[in-house]
């Protein structure tokens, strides 16, 4: 009956304690390091100075990765509280029968957290029965797994994945796990290469993943055998139509493309795939089984074919059963409910097609509204992203002074490439011709990096609030804070430039 909580190992101290301090953790479970595209990350000293300030701790359990069993006993064994994993797993003597407690079904299971870019993390807590019932049904009759699939989601455990990943052992799926970069500099097809050798049936990844697979080249349909791939899962960010081309182009022709979206919030999916249904470049299949997912106009008016706020006007299993240390629900309901009162408001800008499909625009408070037009972030990069020279990118709004925003796009391009007025030219071509005049940045300036949250996805907020000379609330839930000033008092975007 106790509550889990996880972390991925690349967070920094400050972003761990953020999480953890809230809660007030009895046990800690921690790696002594990781490995990513080559390089070897110590994270032992960051370890003690997390039990430092976790007073709570009873027992810290560390794991060797960088170190052997025997070297990390020696470590730990003159620090208090600590204990290597070979000591603690070595039971002495017979194991005791294992009791089973009976616990309500909503009892909590695990402790999840809102991105952080806005202040504080939130701690929203998923009971045990809903989150198993919610995970078996997206699994078993979203994905179609079966007990002799093998399913790799190619995730961090700080993100909701993981523990979506894990309910595979529920249905009896083999889960194949990858520690390492998705795209290795000397072997960037590395997941393809585990598709084969593991014989994999699922496949989890993101959009941006896919993206990147096809700028870098890599048609695994003419290198791999992808013979028993039966599913491929895209989450973390819209997949554009460029993807699906891909996909069913250069990866294989009959495989299940399901483009997946949920949240943290609810440890599972609000749209998801549909194994009996065709597949549409762009959209996502379906809404979820059980889900009354619609999509609003702002006076609560559901709306077909045009966009609006993703709500979900029903309970459903996998909803927090509360947020840590919110005795009154004050926060829960702040969070979801305040807009429209009895009805979950996700924070995606959505549309829901006449076949049934759903078109994922981007976040709420992320969309942009210049002319009073509003529109989302996801529409650009579906376009920008295109050409071949951009890498990624990212749009927000800057406000101009005379009550109106001006759209400023920042990119991100290959090595070797600088933006100069011609692609600049085609940047805003290819936007406005395929999706609309409003889309068209004002502002295209190329840079070094782009923000990115631990789960990584891009921060629009965070690079939204410093081109404004407005502090980012908690730069600790960024994966990479230092590229922030890269957008700090850029003469391009001073008034009047």
């Amino acid at each position: 009956g106790a509550v889990w909580s996880s972390c991925s190992p690349d967070f920094g101290a400050t972003g761990v304690l953020d999480r953890f301090g809230q809660i007030e953790p009895a046990v800690l479970i921690a790696t002594d390091g990781y490995r990513f595209n080559g390089q070897a990350i110590d994270t032992f000293e960051r370890v003690e100075e997390i039990t430092a300030r976790l007073p709570s701790l009873r027992r810290v359990v560390v794991v060797p990765v960088m170190r052997t069993e025997e070297t990390l006993a020696a470590d730990v064994a003159f620090l208090p509280l600590f204990e290597a994993w070979g000591d603690w797993a070595d039971m002495q003597g017979p194991v005791p029968p294992l009791p089973f407690e009976r616990l309500p079904f909503g009892h909590p299971l695990v402790i999840m957290y809102s991105s952080g870019t806005t202040g504080l993390p939130k701690g929203m807590v998923h009971g045990a029965g809903g989150t198993l019932l919610q995970h078996l049904k997206e699994l078993v009759l979203h994905t179609d797994l079966r007990r002799d699939d093998r399913i790799m989601y190619f995730t961090t455990c700080g993100w909701m994945m993981w523990n979506w990943v894990v309910s595979s052992l529920a249905v009896g799926a083999t889960v194949v796990c990858y520690d390492g970069s998705p795209l290795l500099r000397r072997r960037p097809g590395v997941l393809w290469d585990l598709v084969q050798a593991e014989r994999l049936t699922v496949l989890g990844t993101s959009a941006k993943w896919i993206a990147l697979t096809e700028k870098a080249g890599i048609r695994p349909r003419e290198t791999h055998d992808l013979g028993a791939l039966r599913c491929i899962l895209s989450t973390g960010s819209p997949l554009a139509p460029a993807g699906f081309d891909y996909v069913y182009r250069d990866v294989k022709a009959d495989v299940h493309l399901a483009s997946i979206s949920g949240g943290t919030d609810i440890i599972s999916c609000f749209a998801l795939g549909v194994p009996t249904e065709p597949v549409y470049r762009g959209e996502l299949q379906g809404r979820g089984l059980g889900m009354a997912v619609e999509v609003w106009e702002a006076d609560g008016t559901p709306v077909v074919g045009n966009a609006g706020e993703l709500v979900c006007t029903r309970p459903f299993p996998s909803m927090p059963v509360s947020f840590w240390n919110d005795p009154d629900g004050a926060r829960y309901r702040a969070a979801y409910f305040d807009q429209f009162p009895g009805v979950w408001r996700h924070g995606d800008w959505a549309e829901l097609t006449p076949r049934g499909g759903m078109i994922i625009h981007g976040r709420s408070d992320a969309t942009l509204n210049p002319a009073g037009v509003r529109i989302g972030t996801a529409e650009i990069y579906r376009q920008v992203e295109q050409l071949p020279e951009v890498m990624e990118s990212v749009a927000v709004g800057q406000a101009t002074g005379i009550g109106d925003v001006r759209v400023v796009l920042f990119v991100r391009l290959r090595d070797g490439i600088t933006l100069d007025n011609p692609l600049r030219d085609r940047i805003r071509h290819r936007i406005r011709e395929f999706a609309s005049p409003h889309h068209v940045p004002k502002k295209v300036i190329q840079v070094a990096d782009i923000p990115r949250t631990i789960s990584g996805k891009i921060s629009e907020i965070a690079v939204r609030e410093t081109i404004h000379g407005r502090p980012v609330a908690n730069t600790e839930a960024l994966a990479n804070p230092d590229s922030l000033a890269l957008y700090r008092d850029l003469p391009a975007l001073r008034e009047g430039a």
